[in-house]
């Protein structure tokens, strides 16, 4: 199993700082925190996509050229390419370059996003939410796997006998699918034979097994070999030396993120009660101390029928760099080992 983080470049508390050095600030950071991630022995760093003034990462494949420079064996990855706002074009000229910069380390991870302001943002009707994935993904493919292109769709200029320059380093740009709780979604990555990276921030990760059983069986139906099809695991979550400790560090900063964030969706307050329930057994957040979040990774991964790969999201709890980077440590020297001996 690999086991990574995904960062939507939060930008840090501003402290006695301005906006600006804030952001440059925490771009540095994070970038550092990459590099310490890929000396620890992580497998993977992803690097979201957010057209919102809290997070930095709106143009993440430049984040994860700057990485790419400065680390020789972590997987740089987004997490989520929001593909339905995108130019596929684009995208893929811009993780082949991402490719070849990092000798082949290059993923995407291509997703619908759980915030829709790329829409307006790009001229785009939120009410083809759907259709402009499908049309954009089903482009994204056959520029991976066809260098001249001849194609027609709904929401783009077609492409004739088109060239697409430059060719990434791997032989095949892996292209996961990023999907929520739709199960149209899983169909759609069973159906393509894409691996899948399903992202569980709440509830019972467990109640996610039938979706991912779809996946599975529509993949095996259109004739996919089991191997290719992949799950990954995204959750909140978060290491430090002992629960106690970790539950202390981690719960004010989640708690303000998520009260603020269900403001706008109609969610109600976070509690402690809660918080409880989430980083219990069952729970989907990954949060305590380095045995007890190894279990529960493997927890996880029996509930879905075994996965491939983990990725902790933890930077959305107002925690220092300091307490990141030493997560990052205590992941990759006690984590990592403690789940690989154990399954």
């Amino acid at each position: 199993m690999e086991i990574g983080i995904d960062s939507f470049a939060a930008a840090a508390p501003a402290g006695s700082d301005s906006q600006t050095e804030n952001r440059r600030k925490s771009l540095t950071e994070l970038i550092d925190r990459i590099v310490y991630a890929d000396e620890m022995g992580l497998d993977v760093f992803g690097i979201g996509e957010h057209h919102r003034k809290e997070f930095l990462d709106s143009a993440n494949t430049i984040i994860l050229a700057a990485a790419a420079a400065r680390t020789s064996r972590i997987k740089l990855t987004s997490a989520v390419t929001v593909l339905s706002a995108a130019d596929p074009v684009r995208v893929f000229q811009e993780f082949a370059t991402l490719d070849l910069i990092s000798n082949g380390r290059a993923e995407i991870v291509a997703g619908r996003g759980s915030f829709t302001e790329a829409f307006p943002l790009f001229g785009l009707r939120l009410n083809d939410y759907d259709a402009l994935f499908s049309e954009k993904l089903e482009l994204l493919l056959k520029i991976r796997d066809e260098e001249i292109i001849t194609w027609k769709g709904q929401f783009r200029a077609p492409l004739n006998q088109q060239a697409i320059y430059p060719r990434p380093l791997q032989e095949s740009l892996p292209i996961w699918q990023g999907v929520g709780g739709t199960p149209a979604s899983f169909v759609r990555a069973g159906m393509l034979g894409l691996p899948l990276v399903v992202a569980v921030i709440g509830g019972e990760t467990h109640r996610f097994r039938p979706l991912v059983d779809l996946y599975r069986q529509a993949g095996a139906k259109a004739g996919h070999a089991p191997e290719k099809l992949k799950v990954g695991l995204h959750s909140l979550g978060y290491v430090a030396e002992s629960d106690e400790k970790a539950v202390e560090e981690y719960y004010p900063g989640y708690a303000e993120t998520f009260t603020r964030i269900g403001k706008e969706r109609g969610w109600p307050p976070v509690t402690r009660n809660h918080f409880n329930a989430q980083t219990g057994p069952f729970g989907a957040l990954v949060v305590g101390g380095p045995e007890e979040v190894a279990e529960k990774i493997l927890r996880h991964s029996e509930a879905l029928g075994g996965i491939d790969r983990f990725s902790f999201q933890m930077d959305n709890a107002n925690l220092s760099h300091e307490q990141l980077k030493n997560a990052i440590e205590l992941i990759g020297k006690e984590v990592i080992p403690q789940v690989r001996k154990l399954k």
